[in-house]
């Protein structure tokens, strides 16, 4: 059960309180918001705003995370309450029984789809070390040209997409994106800084425009049953800035594409 967590006092403010999507036993996903970091690291020492930490204070038990999140991102996060609860957890995705959905805002106009089985070396890992296999699958989702010059483009071009990673390396999406020669906006790393600097001002949000939207894996406590997460994107209370942002005038690829965005992509039922 969820501690309710009172104000420490008036002149102290009380520590946010994550969203929760999901809780059932010792399971539980959130949404976690774009800024904030997963776990402490001593690679950000000027962050404040961790998860573990104050999903641990919220709950007032230990909290076991099972995958990560950049900074930048927002969206569904898995963690177990229990150290058996990780490991039947981490199993899934060691299996790869776990079906992640993303969607990102990218520079560019890409292909309706793209399936990008391109390897990737570990950030931190020597020149000399082997890359790993890594695979995503993208699709496109909506496109958007607005008649102002940024850099040395005459127009401003962007477009939605999904995307499904098959593997889970560190940083796949934002490098496959990149890759495809379609960064997504607001990665400092790998993408322009012009238009990064373009879409903060047009929206008033300076983030990376990428969201775990939804997640797909065998529930855990029911046999034979699938269990779906999502942060949906309908939400004003956890996504309001995917709302500013769905505001502009997008033409979408497909018929329906643009509730099934809302809802977070959940696969068919």
């Amino acid at each position: 059960m969820t501690r309710k967590v009172e104000p420490m006092s008036a002149d102290v403010p009380a520590m946010p309180v994550l969203p929760v999507l999901w809780h059932e036993g010792d399971c539980i996903a959130i949404h976690k918001p774009a800024g904030w970091l997963v776990h402490r690291t001593g690679l950000d020492a000027g962050e404040t705003r961790f998860v573990v930490q104050t999903l641990r204070d919220q709950l007032g038990v230990p909290v076991h995370p099972i995958h990560r999140l950049d900074k930048g991102t927002s969206g569904v996060l898995l963690m177990a309450l229990s150290p058996d609860a990780a490991r039947r957890l981490s199993a899934c995705f060691e299996r790869r029984e776990v079906h992640k959905r993303y969607v990102a805002m990218v520079r560019g106009w890409p292909p309706l789809e793209a399936h990008v089985d391109h390897a990737l070396r570990p950030d931190d890992a020597p020149p000399d070390a082997p890359a790993q296999d890594a695979v995503t699958d993208f699709r496109l989702l909506a496109r958007c040209s607005l008649d102002v010059p940024v850099d040395r483009y005459p127009q401003t071009r962007v477009a939605l997409v999904e995307a499904m990673p098959v593997t889970g390396r560190r940083h796949q999406i934002r490098r496959h994106l990149k890759h495809l020669a379609h960064p997504i906006i607001g990665d400092a790393t790998h993408g322009k800084g012009a238009h990064n600097r373009w879409w903060a001002e047009q929206l008033g949000v300076q983030r990376l425009w990428l969201h775990a939207a939804s997640l797909s894996l065998p529930h855990p406590h029911r046999a034979r049953e699938w269990l779906h997460i999502a942060s949906p994107l309908s939400s004003a209370e956890l996504n309001a800035d995917w709302q500013r942002l769905l505001a502009e005038p997008w033409a979408w690829s497909q018929p329906g594409a643009r509730e099934r965005l809302l809802s977070s992509l959940l696969p068919a039922a």
